[in-house]
């Protein structure tokens, strides 16, 4: 007689749906960041503060602005979706929960890269000499607000994060907006 049990055990820490994108995503993350760094390092210290190289290490926080607010999408989406006006827009309902679909399927691998993005921009930043005015300070108050936000995230597939990850997400995401356009 074998005895099975349906041992109904926690969530693994990454759905196994996701887990080729979570992976692909840190994989290319490390890549690109060493590369980057790399290059940052080895630049001459007379570029450093050159005005030219300003326009890096915006680059830098400009694809993080563009990836971020592809993460925020799924948010945004889910919270008009759940409101009452749809009864008249049913198509446009459906075309909006399918772009929630896409959105919350590459939520975490946009994240990570984005992640990444943030780190050579702060990197950058300072390699360019940190003064403190308001968008640097906005800036490194919204880097570290972020700093929870992956933690959290990973609490969140197994349901422990007591919605840690979507408050420090909304903080990050009003920090990042300000320091971003103010």
């Amino acid at each position: 007689m074998s005895s099975q049990h349906n041992v109904e055990g926690k969530p693994s820490w990454i759905p196994k749906k996701e887990r080729i994108w979570v992976f692909g995503a840190i994989a290319v993350s490390i890549i690109y960041v060493i590369w980057q760094l790399w290059s940052l390092l080895h630049l001459p210290s007379t570029t450093l503060h050159d005005r030219r190289f300003e326009h890096t290490f915006k680059d830098y926080g400009s694809n993080a602005r563009i990836a971020l607010f592809i993460v925020l999408a799924n948010y945004v989406l889910a919270f008009i979706i759940k409101q009452r006006i749809w009864a008249k827009l049913a198509g446009l309902k459906k075309g909006m929960v399918m772009l929630l679909r896409i959105v919350k399927k590459y939520h975490t691998s946009i994240a990570i890269l984005a992640i990444a993005l943030i780190t050579l921009h702060a990197v950058a930043v300072f390699m360019y000499g940190f003064k403190w005015d308001f968008n640097n300070i906005t800036g490194l108050l919204a880097l570290i607000v972020l700093l929870p936000v992956p933690i959290s995230g990973l609490f969140r597939y197994r349901r422990l994060d007591k919605k840690w990850h979507l408050r420090c997400g909304l903080a990050f995401a009003i920090l990042f907006l300000i320091h971003s356009f103010l």
